[in-house]
């Protein structure tokens, strides 16, 4: 799966013994995003769909709010060589965002949603979030039943792929009301794979999401709402739990947010009204 896994030495332990033997792991990387050449910000990412998480960042970020606010995106080598390996080839683990029209004036010094930072209050970042969003939640969509919601964690789970050779990765996956899989994404980041859904989103002209289910194969944090909610996606389901933030932000701006989804099972936290309760 090239630059998606690596092979590494391991040694099982367990009845039978000590084995030495090769294991498959999901490969880690940085990934360096920058606008106009300036550095913005590095994330840890499963390289693939760098351009799609990319894309899905900034919207989630309010840098941008449809494709067309980005005229261009490239990998390069980096200042000084900083994007090369030891051979001196690239290593695509940085991507330089050419912004159409005028760069945003915030960005030199904004503080990212995103990043958890000392000193900001729960409440003060539900508001950043009310006010940077462009597509606001209507109340009345989509209608989707709990067993149709239900189901979507298994399809999730069916594609992920490199889950299945690694058991290391987290997944997103973009459901329309009827169930049907529109987008999957993997990733070491649970935010990562979710902000390469919604990149596939923005590239598609999709945005916004208003009639889409959002579900992640791990814990709903503060931070995949936030990504949903200014992607415009009414509904989101999480196989583990949410948590205290995560629940008041989809309560102030109209999420309907589901977790310990299992099958028959699921704790509905917030407008309930979208699953016919």
């Amino acid at each position: 799966m090239g630059r998606i896994t690596a092979r590494r030495a391991v040694r099982r332990v367990g009845p039978d013994g000590d084995v030495r033997r090769p294991d498959t792991l999901a490969v880690e990387e940085p990934l360096e995003i920058r606008i106009g050449g300036e550095s913005l910000v590095v994330t840890m990412r499963t390289p693939g769909d760098d351009i799609d998480l990319v894309h899905g960042f900034l919207l989630a970020e309010g840098v941008i709010g449809s494709r067309s606010d980005v005229k261009l995106i490239r990998y390069c080598a980096g200042r000084d060589g900083e994007g090369l390996d030891e051979q001196g080839e690239n290593t695509y683990n940085v991507l330089d965002v050419t912004l159409a029209g005028v760069r945003p004036p915030q960005l030199a010094k904004r503080s990212f949603l995103s990043t958890s930072a000392c000193g900001v209050c729960g409440k003060a970042a539900l508001e950043d979030v009310q006010k940077q969003t462009r597509y606001p939640l209507s109340a009345a969509e989509p209608a989707v039943s709990p067993t149709l919601i239900g189901s979507l964690p298994g399809k999730l789970r069916a594609e992920q792929r490199v889950f299945e050779v690694t058991g290391g990765l987290h997944a997103a996956g973009l459901f329309a009301p009827d169930g049907e899989l529109l987008v999957v994404r993997e990733d070491v980041g649970r935010h990562n794979a979710v902000d390469k859904v919604v990149g596939w989103a923005v590239q598609a002209d999709r945005i916004p999401l208003s009639d889409t289910v959002l579900v992640v194969s791990g814990r709903a944090s503060f931070e995949l709402v936030q990504k949903a909610v200014m992607a415009g996606i009414p509904m989101l389901g999480a196989v583990s739990a949410p948590s205290s933030l995560a629940v008041d932000l989809a309560d102030e701006a109209g999420l309907t947010l589901v977790g310990f989804l299992r099958g028959d099972t699921m704790n509905v936290y917030t407008h309930a009204a979208r699953l016919g309760f």
